[in-house]
This record gives structure tokens, sequence and C-alpha cells, in this order.
């Protein structure tokens, strides 16, 4: 898969990533309007060209309070990201191009204010995204708000169950999107209180939904416990997933 070729899609508003970063923009807008008043942190987890904040903050009134770290591995989209931060005049976006699912990139940061996890949770064993959702309690503030998405064309269809596993963590739901449009997109506020940053955790293998897809199709294996590989038959393969709705 090439993941920079692969953001082309975003260029049409009514392709399916069109429309669903359109639903993360709102999302995120949303959070940012509702945010406490002072200085405010993001993070973004394998967040490519960074369009999902960079294209709210250009224009949002609370544009000056916010410090991000976007952390994507992809070179050319780290590129990307970097030329539209200059572009819209914000300094205090950073784009670090690292491996995303490192506790270590994160640390100045967090517990932030605004976290988005978009386009990760599809291309993860199960095991690797609840093991991700764990984490979130580490970079998510109190008060502060996750920002995910998952695909919803394959079953299982893992979106009640990442609400379930993000509420049994003190995430209260804000709002998710309708099942009909076959991806989810989702928004939870932290209200417990955040652990201590655990330094050099991988939070999660980044498998790639094509990947995944191609094992599933080829050679379906038998539900795993007790491993970091997951648990195989619910894999995410929609095309509507990748690292961030950039």
């Amino acid at each position: 898969m090439d993941w920079h070729e692969w953001h082309d899609a975003y260029d049409s508003p009514d392709s399916c990533l069109g429309r669903r970063l359109a639903l993360v923009q709102e999302r995120v807008r949303l959070a940012l309007d509702e945010a406490p008043p002072g200085p405010l942190t993001a993070v973004s987890l394998c967040a490519g060209q960074g369009r999902d904040l960079i294209g709210v903050l250009h224009d949002h009134p609370r544009r000056a309070d916010v410090r991000a770290r976007l952390v994507e591995l992809d070179e050319r989209n780290v590129t990307v990201a970097r030329a539209a931060a200059r572009a819209a005049g914000l300094p205090d976006v950073e784009v670090l191009a690292g491996d995303a699912s490192l506790t270590d990139h994160y640390a100045p940061l967090v517990p932030a204010d605004l976290v988005l996890v978009c386009g990760v949770l599809g291309n993860l064993v199960d095991a690797d995204v609840e093991r991700t959702i764990d984490h979130l309690t580490q970079l998510c503030r109190p008060g502060g708000t996750v920002v995910w998405t998952r695909t919803r064309h394959f079953e299982p269809d893992l979106v009640p169950q990442i609400c379930a596993w993000l509420e049994e963590r003190d995430f209260e739901r804000l709002w998710v999107s309708d099942p009909s449009l076959g991806y989810g997109v989702g928004a939870h506020r932290f209200a417990g209180e955040p652990r201590p940053l655990s330094p050099g955790q991988r939070m999660f293998d980044f498998i790639g939904y094509d990947t995944l897809h191609r094992a599933l199709v080829t050679a379906p294996v038998a539900p795993r416990t007790g491993s970091a590989a997951g648990p195989g038959p619910s894999w995410d393969t929609a095309p509507a997933e990748h690292a961030g709705p950039r």
C-alpha cells in the first residue's frame, strides 16, 4: 500500500474518505469549541498529512491556544503535513517523523486536551485495538476528548466493542456516527484520572488493513488469547481506514 497516494481520495469531498474527514473535522472543531479557556494540547497518532487537525486549526478561533504534535511514519506525508502547518501559520503544530505506536513520542504534551486516533484502529488486530484504548488513559487529560475512527463494513462490527472498551475506562460517549455510513467516527470525553505515561512502550503493531485482509482471506485462523497479535478473525479490511483521516 502506498500511503502517500492513498491520501489523494481526500481531495474529493464526495468520496468515502472525504465524507469521513468532514465528520472527523466536525468533532475536532466541537472539541476545541467546548475546551476550557487557556492553552490546549493535542496529539495525533498516525497523523498522515494532518488534514483533520490542521484543516480545522487554520481558521479556528482557538488556533493560537493549541500546541500539537502529529506523529507519522511516512516521510512524504510528514513533508506534506509540515508544509500545510506552515501555510496555515501554525508554528505550534509539530509534525514528528516516527513510529506513532511508541509512547515516548507523546511525552512532552500528554495528558492532552485532544487525542486523535483516526485511521488507526482499522489497521490493528482486535487485541491491539483494546491495548491502544487502554493507553488512551495515559494520553488524555480529565475532560479531554478522544476522536477516533473505525470502518463498519465487515462483520463483526467492532464499533460497539470499541465504545464498550472506552466506557469501561471512564470515557463518556459524546457521539458516534450512524452505522449506515459504513464507517465509524466517534468522540469520547475522559471522565477519569490519567495514568502516568509508561516510557518505552509500544501501544500497537500497525499491520495495515490490506495485509490483514489478505491473511484473513487466504488463511483464516482460530481466535487466540494472551497474544499481542490479537484474535485474528475480527480484522478490519475496509479501504476507508488507514493511518489518519488525512
